[in-house]
């Protein structure tokens, strides 16, 4: 699928827009919080390009398959409280200092609350870890709902975190759409009926986003704003 700029999607009530890879780049802060971790073990660095092919799926995950980029498969489990430990406590003290805010984040959630529509964050990074993010980048009043990797029993690519957003928004999943950056979102989508944007840029596990199935490609959140909103607000115009 390619991008197209006359994208159009209609009878959207409600939008979902994930974290990491979308709204942020957060390769930074991940590098040096899971690169602390290995050091606290005893372990070399891992680059930067590689620990990003593992982000999107939970910290859990996040910290085991960075052990496993060191250490046998045997010692993972003996290794996995200590070290996750350590990477929530230095991926705490740096939150978003090593970040950068996508160009049209700030311009495209404008263009969604002028219109009026709901708006969640549904990402698999921990809830404290997303809400202190976003109010790093002054971010937190443009969301109605706030929901992390341990918000529910299950997370994306498993849909009940957007059936939940829906049901607190009162709309159903057709009138819905989860912009992302991953082969999780766009899953996640599927599987709960809702409608799906991707941004050709974020991680997507290493993978081209090429590859995800999704209802189109938007060059960012104001392109996915366009491609949303029926008719161009001010905001759109500019």
């Amino acid at each position: 699928m390619i991008q197209n700029p006359h994208l159009q999607l209609d009878g959207i009530r409600a939008v979902l827009i994930d974290l990491d890879g979308t709204l942020v780049d957060t390769a930074g802060d991940f590098g040096v919080a899971l690169n602390a971790m290995l050091a606290d073990l005893g372990a070399e660095p891992v680059p930067v390009e590689r620990l990003m092919t593992f982000v999107g799926k939970g910290t859990a995950n996040l910290v085991r398959k960075t052990l496993a980029e060191r250490f046998p498969e045997s010692d993972i489990d003996a290794l996995f409280e200590r070290a996750q430990d350590k990477y929530e406590a230095v991926y705490t003290s740096i939150n978003g200092e090593n970040t950068v805010l996508y160009p049209e984040v700030r311009e495209g959630l404008a263009a969604l609350r002028e219109a009026g529509l709901p708006v969640a964050c549904i990402t698999n990074k921990q809830h404290r870890f997303a809400v202190d993010l976003l109010a790093h980048y002054g971010l937190g009043d443009q969301f109605d709902l706030v929901y992390g990797g341990d918000s529910w029993p299950k997370r994306k690519p498993d849909p009940m975190p957007l059936v939940k957003a829906c049901e607190a928004f009162g709309v159903t999943p057709a009138q819905t759409v989860l912009v992302g950056d991953s082969g999780n979102d766009a899953q996640a989508a599927r599987a709960a009926g809702c409608r799906s944007l991707t941004v050709p840029y974020g991680y997507n596990h290493g993978e081209s986003i090429q590859t995800i199935d999704t209802d189109g490609i938007v060059a960012s959140i104001l392109g996915a704003a366009r491609a949303i909103l029926p008719k161009a607000t001010s905001a759109l115009a500019n």
